[in-house]
């Protein structure tokens, strides 16, 4: 997850959410830029190949495996 506000709230964000994955703070939006991000939330998945794929909004367990799945070749 890339956060592009307050590194403080960033924290309780994390906290609140219990959030395990990697996460980064990105407070000049680069890594939005780079992936094309114009929302939240939104989750991009890079395959073997470098190919990047994004969603928007909302999506759940079964969709998350399924791209997972489908990047890892």
């Amino acid at each position: 997850m890339a956060w592009a506000g307050d590194d403080a709230e960033f924290a309780e964000f994390i906290d609140r959410h219990a959030l395990t994955f990697p996460q980064i703070s990105d407070p000049a939006g680069e890594i939005y830029d780079r992936f094309e991000v114009p929302i939240q939330p939104a989750l991009a998945v890079v395959d073997v190949d470098g190919e990047v794929t994004t969603f928007f909004g909302a999506i759940d367990g079964e969709q998350i495996d399924a791209a997972l799945t489908a990047a890892s070749g």
